[in-house]
């Protein structure tokens, strides 16, 4: 458990646990390297000719074509996918403990890549170099270009067997990194014209337009975002995060920790006990959807479930790491965008 001891302790390891918002997973990540072995070759219709790729920390990838062999964080190939590029490994949340896909394999096929690493502080750097590696993709949680779920420690041996781009999704709102992952995908042969793209496009524009009007009649709806684990509940401030910075701009009026709070976790959270659940008063409660976290209907706290909301059963999911495919980004705004409109005033 030292491994995941330190990564407690560490900005990274607190993200890890719950995106903006908890500990949690940090405590299961002492896994082995164990990888389910498979291998797809990337779809999409790769683009000919040297293929080059200006990524969010001012690095400019240059290869003689568009890269085959790529290896992503397990967010950004399943928002690749869904453009249709396949990835032949991933590192990062992809199989729950059944085995089936973790919410943050969207609708890859969790059998057809091979997995480095699925918890925290796991890569496996021999499996990742016998994938003769042409690219390595993964989003960024900090200006510092810290790349998502690579490891500290085995960071620079991963660095040597091929070039990297990273994806920010720090300190911006949603759309910004959405039009980063579109147009990298477009780098990488996707077809951006098709119907299903662009439609898709078009679903979150209309989803997003809802929400702006749903908090428009309703100011007075208070949204709480937290996020459970055994020990703690995690309320999560509207800074930051893409997704809650992105719904802040439509309207929608957050339950804000106090800044004093938040020092602690570099801005992200506010750590309460679960006697202190209710600190905050909220109508609407947006709970982390990741496995790393506790799920609502599994939340035993009797204080948790004396809250108005809870009562109110306005408790809904939230994406806290957004696939960032269009596609994937409409559902959330869709829920959030409902629960308000359909929202009593109960705190």
């Amino acid at each position: 458990m030292s491994n995941a001891r330190t990564a407690r302790f560490s900005r990274r390891g607190l993200l890890a646990a719950g995106g903006a918002l908890g500990l949690g997973a940090v405590l299961t990540a002492c896994g082995d390297d164990d990888a389910k072995d498979g291998g797809a070759d990337t779809k999409g219709s790769a683009k000919s000719g040297p293929w080059t790729f200006k990524d969010d920390r001012g690095t400019t990838v240059k290869l003689d074509e568009a890269p085959r062999n790529i290896v992503a964080f397990t967010g950004v190939a399943a928002a690749l996918y869904d453009y249709g590029i396949e990835v032949k490994g991933v590192f990062g949340p992809t199989t729950t403990k059944d085995g089936k896909a973790d919410v943050q394999a969207g609708d890859m096929d969790v059998s057809k890549v091979t997995i480095l690493g699925n918890v925290w502080d796991q890569f496996n750097v021999e499996k990742y170099a016998a994938l003769a590696p042409d690219v390595l993709i993964s989003t960024m949680f900090d200006d510092a270009g810290t790349l998502w779920y690579v490891p500290e420690a085995s960071k620079d041996k991963i660095a040597k067997l091929a070039p990297s781009v990273g994806i920010s999704v720090f300190d911006r709102q949603l759309t910004g990194p959405l039009q980063r992952m579109w147009e990298l995908a477009e780098s990488l042969g996707a077809d951006m014209t098709a119907a299903k793209v662009t439609d898709a496009k078009k679903r979150f524009e209309a989803a997003s337009e809802r929400l702006r009007k749903a908090a428009k009649a309703k100011p007075e709806i208070k949204v709480l975002v937290g996020s459970a684990s055994p020990e703690l509940f995690y309320v999560s401030g509207s800074n930051l995060s893409i997704d809650l910075e992105y719904f802040k701009a439509l309207g929608v009026n957050f339950v804000e920790p106090t800044e004093e709070a938040k020092k602690a976790t570099g801005g992200w959270f506010e750590s309460l006990s679960w006697e202190n659940v209710d600190k905050y008063k909220a109508d609407v409660i947006l709970m982390d959807d990741r496995s790393s976290a506790i799920q609502p209907a599994d939340i035993t706290e009797a204080t948790w479930k004396q809250l108005p909301a809870v009562k109110a059963g306005q408790v809904i999911a939230r994406s806290t790491e957004p696939i960032l495919s269009y596609d994937k980004c409409v559902a959330p705004v869709e829920a959030l965008a409902e629960a308000i409109e359909k929202a009593k005033k109960v705190s």
